[in-house]
């Protein structure tokens, strides 16, 4: 979906309509701005980008999206094309860029795309240290997506995280005899049981989603206590720990409504919207399509949220699906790259960006917590503090090509539907994931 960006869009219509009109009454205003200079960026005479980003979710993501870039156009005479590109298919296109050196020169790529191509990418310390510095500093996994490992030198930008807390039918959850979401493994089961018998059944995806199913197989790996390497890189999935979050999930997947196999990211939204899925996991996308459409308002009153299940883990076992920008080393035009980033993360452009997608991406600078959308509706707070989780890619090791490697083949997924699909033993399957990322972590 290309687009040249000349002037603003208004594709109005449901969740559309009222992301908008909180955005219209977010001007950046009343989020809390320290004493900041930003660095000199002289921007290249003649310059034009072009961009590519994630395709959106919620339909003002992409609307605002472009405003602000059309607005960084028209103020300083820099042409800018961006391209939506699918969740699936940004990665496989990130790759052809940076290994051919040519194509886009500012991808916003997942979470841990700039460590995939560290030596593909320029350094970005000088606008990221600005903008920490005037809005309140960088939350938690703000800074670890955007530092190069073991080091201070920022190599991306994140610009906001979609979080996957538990998403529910509280009239399923009472009806099974459940006011609440239990916090442990044992009670998680047998919640999950109880709703396959009253034909109300919960569901998490087990095929290739970027999002929903790396975010099932890190939650189950975490909750148990479980990581993939240890803090200074040791693999280290073939443990204990792995093997009984892997018998768990077999344990657990009958309970599942059918289908999960194959599911990926808009699937759970689907059946969750038309009544087949009671219990999952979702970004705050799913709540609001909910909420504006009249024919199913009844399932967004009768929606709550949950953090995921801790289990043995240290804390909420969650991390987000974060949006990191990179500047492409080659190039021709790093300073007006740089300067569109900056741009783009300044309140009075981030803070209706941030209201318009109703916190669908959270905020990764800390200021931005002060945003109004956060009080527009109760059901959503949960989601306010998705960028200060304390998990993320590769835990509890350094964000590294690896890292992003393994989670971008998917290796802890399909570990987990092996099981949950009887091909794997859990020993088996732990066997096998070690021996795969073995491959990257040398």
């Amino acid at each position: 979906m290309a687009f040249i960006i000349k002037r603003r869009e208004a594709l109005l219509g449901g969740v559309a309509a009222m992301g908008m009109a909180l955005a219209r009454q977010a001007t950046g205003q009343d989020i809390p701005k320290g004493d900041a200079t930003a660095p000199k960026l002289d921007i290249e005479k003649g310059a034009s980008l072009r961009l590519i980003r994630p395709a959106k979710f919620v339909e003002p993501d992409e609307v605002i999206f472009r405003a602000n870039s059309a607005k960084f156009a028209k103020q300083f005479g820099v042409e800018v094309k961006v391209d939506l590109v699918g969740w699936e298919d940004i990665t496989q296109q990130t790759a052809v860029s940076a290994n051919t050196g040519a194509g886009p020169d500012v991808i916003i790529g997942w979470a841990e795309s700039p460590h995939i191509y560290a030596d593909k990418v320029l350094e970005l310390t000088d606008i990221a240290e600005y903008l920490g510095k005037k809005y309140g500093g960088w939350a938690f996994l703000g800074e670890k997506y955007g530092k190069k490992a073991k080091t201070n030198n920022w190599i991306g930008l994140p610009m906001g995280g979609s979080g996957g807390p538990l998403i529910y039918r509280k009239s399923a959850l009472k009806e099974a005899g459940y006011d609440k979401i239990p916090n442990d493994h044992p009670g998680f089961l047998k919640l999950c049981q109880d709703l396959k018998k009253i034909n109300k059944p919960a569901g998490f995806a087990l095929g290739n989603a970027v999002g929903d199913a790396n975010g099932f197989a890190n939650w189950m790996l975490w909750s148990h206590g479980a990581a993939l390497v240890d803090e200074g890189g040791k693999v280290m999935i073939n443990s204990k720990e792995t093997i009984n979050a892997l018998k768990y999930v077999k344990e657990l997947y009958p309970s599942f409504i059918p289908g999960t196999m194959s599911w990926n990211d808009i699937s759970n939204n689907r059946a969750y919207a038309s009544k087949e899925l009671y219990l999952s996991s979702n970004g705050v996308s799913l709540y609001f399509s909910l909420k504006n459409d009249p024919a199913t308002k009844d399932v967004a009153d009768d929606t709550e949220h949950a953090n995921l299940v801790q289990g043995l883990a240290h804390s909420a076992p969650m991390s987000a699906t974060v949006l990191n920008g990179m500047v492409l080393k080659h190039t021709k035009f790093p300073n007006a790259a740089k300067a569109y980033l900056a741009f783009m993360m300044e309140a009075e452009q981030y803070d209706p960006w941030l209201s318009g997608c109703l916190g669908y991406w959270a905020h990764p600078l800390k200021a931005y917590g002060k945003s109004k959308v956060w009080d527009s509706d109760p059901k959503i707070t949960i989601y306010r503090d998705t960028m200060d989780n304390k998990y993320w890619t590769g835990y509890s090791g350094p964000i590294t090509q690896a890292a992003g490697t393994v989670q971008a083949e998917y290796i802890m997924v399909q570990m987990f539907a092996s099981v949950a699909s009887g091909q794997s033993t859990p020993e088996d399957a732990a066997k096998e994931a070690e021996r795969r990322t073995k491959r990257y972590y040398r």
